[in-house]
């Protein structure tokens, strides 16, 4: 039922809108207010759907309600009531992010058509919020273990700020989707996910790599070329593997951590970018620091969170399920029917020593769907998930 909340100091202005609304559709719970004051605090302590508001109002106008509604629950729908005397007033509030407004006397027929519109686009901008906070399907992190749970939950409470983030564990864990995840559930998520993996390219480069070059910077910069900072402004850059990264580019990375600036290779100019920094290493970064091989003061500004990805073998109540996701996914991909596993088959993998955590599991249940049996049984994981 959707909950209607009317803003009105005319006591005969408010039962008209009431007796409309009540009357025609048995859907709307109405609310009443008799003056702007009373209706923002009663916004502070309840969910409405819609607001009807009044323009002119003792204590404070209309024009003010719907700035502090605004800023206290900007998704509620505000529709504004206008004499005739408020026609350029009411105009103004729609520049303010009022849904529209009406006249007094309030038309039937127009008061009815502007609150269902009003609650459609409503119910449109909660869900566009829920699609956002839903996660692709391609970056799931499959898990009910306490220590996954743990992971989900840190998530939950950092994606929506912009703190660094610094994972940890070992390769083939899962560190891409926790960064996949915090993207994803963020408000950048309208914004790009820029990936580098940092031990893939050579030192020499990934200056040029990251922070773009200018033409004749060297031999082979035959013309100008944005970095990877510049690609991810306004969103996520995901800093693979830093713990590979030279000690000359870690030095300008902390240049634009600290001033949000970067500049190109050969270039002075600075740039400004407004980029959120997560980065990843299977490394000990604290044993790097301690060789002298990993800047200190870099660390502390990549880890103002850290999440630890656990391995595989320390999650092994969660196989059961990673074996259902990846046969039905595997399955689909080849088109072929979905095989089960037995239960002695599945504790036969849950013995094992997963050296390359998930990245290895996902392929041994590959290899178990094309070379087992109907059902993958404990004799099919002995002769085909080589060890």
């Amino acid at each position: 039922m959707a909950k209607i909340l009317i803003i009105e100091d005319e006591a005969a202005i408010r039962r008209v809108l009431v007796k409309i609304l009540s009357e025609e559709n048995s859907k709307y719970e109405v609310f009443e207010a008799e003056d702007g004051l009373v209706g923002i605090e009663k916004i502070k302590v309840e969910d409405y759907d819609l607001v009807l508001c009044d323009i002119k109002m003792p204590k404070m106008d209309g024009v003010e309600v719907l700035e502090a509604i605004k800023k206290i629950k900007p998704e509620i729908p505000i529709v504004m009531i206008s004499g005739h005397g408020d026609l350029d007033t009411a105009v103004n509030t729609m520049r303010l992010g009022a849904f529209d407004y009406i006249s007094k006397p309030p038309d039937l027929n127009r008061l009815l058509n502007t609150v269902r519109n009003a609650l459609d686009r409503k119910e449109l901008v909660v869900e566009n919020k829920m699609l956002k906070k839903k996660v692709s399907k391609n970056y799931e992190m499959i898990g009910e273990s306490k220590a996954i749970s743990d992971i989900k939950n840190i998530i939950e409470k950092v994606a929506a700020t912009d703190a660094r983030v610094l994972i940890t564990g070992p390769n083939g864990t899962g560190k891409e989707l926790v960064a996949h995840w915090i993207h994803q559930k963020s408000e950048r998520s309208k914004g790009a996910m820029i990936e580098v993996n940092c031990a893939a390219i050579p030192g020499e480069l990934i200056e040029s790599e990251l922070f773009g070059h200018v033409k004749g910077a060297f031999t082979s910069a035959n013309k100008d070329r944005a970095g990877k900072f510049e690609a991810a402004n306004g969103g996520t850059i995901f800093l693979d593997e830093i713990g590979d990264m030279s000690l000359s580019a870690q030095a300008k990375v902390l240049r634009a951590l600290q001033e949000n600036k970067i500049q190109r290779v050969g270039s002075d100019k600075d740039i400004k970018v407004d980029v959120r920094v997560i980065a990843a290493t299977n490394k000990d970064l604290k044993k790097e620091i301690a060789d002298n091989k990993f800047r200190e003061d870099l660390y502390h500004r990549l880890a103002v969170i850290l999440v630890k990805v656990p391995a595989l073998n320390d999650r092994r109540e969660d196989i059961p399920l990673l074996v259902e996701y990846f046969s039905k996914k595997i399955s689909k991909e080849q088109g072929s029917p979905i095989k089960n596993f037995s239960d002695k088959a599945i504790k036969k993998l849950q013995q094992y020593d997963w050296t390359g955590n998930i990245r290895e599991l996902r392929n041994v249940i590959e290899r178990l769907i094309i070379l087992g049996g109907e059902e993958i049984s404990e004799e099919d994981v002995k002769l085909f998930a080589t060890k």
